[in-house]
This record gives C-alpha cells, sequence and structure tokens, in this order.
C-alpha cells in the first residue's frame, strides 16, 4: 500500500516537472522569439534611416547644382535647401523609431514634391534665358553689322565731303607778270627794262568750275622786288595766326565760269632783277610766277 502511494506522488512529481519544463521551454522560445523580432525591427528601421538620409543627400546635391547655375530662383532654391539641410540634421539626433522615421519619409516625400516643381520652373527660366541670350547675340551682331555699315557710311560721307571740298575750291592759272612804259597818249608799251617802266601788270585766270560756289571772290597779290620788297599798299591782313603782307587786293565776281583778272600796279624807279608775284586766297597761296626786268 505504501509503495503505491510512493509511485503516485513519484508520478506527481515527475508530472509536474514536465509542466514546470515544457514551460520553460515555451518561455525560451517566446523570448527568443521577441528577440529576434526586435533584431529584425531594428535592421529594418536603421535600413530605413539610411535610405531616407541617403534621398535627403541627393534632394540636397540636386539644389546644390541648381544654386550653382545662378538664375534668378537661387533665393528661393537655398530656402528649400536650407530645410533639407535641417532635416538631415533632426535625422541625425533621431533615434531612428519607426514613428519617427515615418515622419521623416513624409517630410522627405513633400521636400521631394517641392523640389520637382522649382526645377520645372528653374529649367522653364533657363530655356528663356538661353532664348534671350541668343537674341541678344542676334541684336549685338545686327547691331555691330550696322555700327560697321554706319562707319564705313561715316567715313565715305566724309571722302565725299573732302573731295567735294577739293573740287570745290578754285583753281587760279596762267599767272603773268608785265612790265609796261606809260605814253602821254595813253598808250601802253611793253618793256622789260627797269628804267623804263611805269606799270607793273598781274595777269592771272580762274578756271572754270561748276560745283563751286558763285559770288564774290577776294584774292590778295603779292608782288616782291629783286631787293625782297613789297610793293604797292603793303597793307597787312591776319588770318587766325597767320599774317600775310600784300601788294594789293581784287575781288571778282565768279559765276562758274572762266574769269581773266588783270590788275596795274603803278610806280617807278624800279629795280633791275627778278620779281615774284604771289597769289593768295585769304593765307592760302594758290598760285605763283616770276619775271625779269633788266
Amino acid at each position: 500500500m505504501e509503495n503505491q502511494k510512493s509511485s503516485s506522488s513519484l508520478k506527481a512529481v515527475i508530472a509536474v516537472l514536465a509542466i514546470l519544463l515544457v514551460g520553460s521551454l515555451v518561455y525560451i522560445f517566446k523570448v527568443t522569439s521577441d528577440a529576434d523580432t526586435v533584431k529584425t525591427e531594428l535592421k529594418t528601421t536603421m535600413t530605413e534611416k539610411e535610405s531616407v538620409m541617403k534621398d535627403l543627400q541627393e534632394l540636397k546635391a540636386t539644389y546644390d547644382a541648381a544654386i550653382a547655375e545662378n538664375t534668378s530662383m537661387s533665393d528661393e532654391l537655398i530656402q528649400e535647401r536650407d530645410k533639407v539641410v535641417n532635416l538631415m540634421s533632426d535625422l541625425t539626433k533621431s533615434k531612428g523609431d519607426v514613428a519617427s522615421l515615418s515622419k521623416y519619409r513624409t517630410q522627405f516625400n513633400a521636400l521631394q514634391g517641392n523640389m520637382k516643381v522649382l526645377m520645372a520652373e528653374n529649367e522653364g527660366l533657363k530655356k528663356d534665358n538661353t532664348i534671350l541670350t541668343t537674341q541678344r547675340d542676334s541684336t549685338v551682331v545686327v547691331l555691330g553689322e550696322s555700327k560697321k555699315y554706319n562707319e564705313v557710311l561715316v567715313g565715305q560721307n566724309e571722302e565725299l565731303s573732302k573731295a567735294v571740298e577739293k573740287g570745290s575750291k578754285l583753281t587760279v592759272l596762267n599767272t603773268r607778270g608785265t612790265a609796261f612804259k606809260l605814253r602821254n597818249s595813253g598808250k601802253q608799251i611793253e618793256t622789260d627794262k627797269a628804267s623804263r617802266a611805269d606799270v607793273l601788270r598781274v595777269n592771272f585766270t580762274i578756271a572754270e568750275n561748276q560745283i563751286a560756289m558763285s559770288g564774290d571772290k577776294r584774292y590778295y597779290v603779292q608782288v616782291i622786288d629783286s631787293k625782297n620788297n613789297v610793293l604797292g599798299d603793303k597793307k597787312t591782313e591776319n588770318f587766325g595766326e597767320n599774317t600775310l603782307t600784300y601788294s594789293f587786293a581784287t575781288t571778282v565776281n565768279y559765276e562758274n565760269k572762266t574769269v581773266l583778272v588783270s590788275e596795274d600796279l603803278k610806280g617807278n624807279d624800279f629795280a633791275k632783277g627778278t620779281y615774284f608775284i604771289n597769289i593768295f586766297d585769304k593765307d592760302v597761296l594758290v598760285s605763283k610766277t616770276s619775271f625779269v626786268l633788266r
């Protein structure tokens, strides 16, 4: 009877131990399973954190490249880039739990959406700027060509003006000096002897010029004897910084046709030797000649 009781007690102990063993095994399995789950969740959150950080870094790089192009949207791009930088800083400091990572992912998606809108606007501005630059360059080329053409025209006009000015100047030619003896009867006899001369006659011709201005033309005649004396009135005229001493002046009514001019310079005791005749248009020498009295 006692043996039966001992056997029953032993069975009861064994049953309790078996229950405890099974419970322990179940507990150990659960703890191990929970630990694996935690490890998996931690690994997942770390991977997600790295993924979000990588996406933010790429987003920042996109903004940096766009800002470097220095468009009119640079200020807006900088503001958005700073938001990305701040979010990266916050993400680095975060514990990396699922809830916070979800928040950062949501914020990243919003920033990425803003980035796409701004990039589209920026690309549009770049295209517009390219078109404007091309138009400006074309305008500069056209203006440059117009400037060159105008410079050529100005040069041609200046040359034409100079040619007209030069062509409109009157030509004095056939200048000649002659001495005459005056008879009591008024008759004039040409002579080459100084002792017989009473008058020195100066002849010159103004050539025809259709493009010259018509009207009165004044010429200054300078007669210089062999002793380098200016004969006649010996008047002086100033032309700017230049001074001219002349024998007499003559005014000619010029009508664009050939004009023969003849003027007499009276005197006595003319010296022997070479005489010089100079014709001036103001202070410009336009003709000269010489003759000899013996």
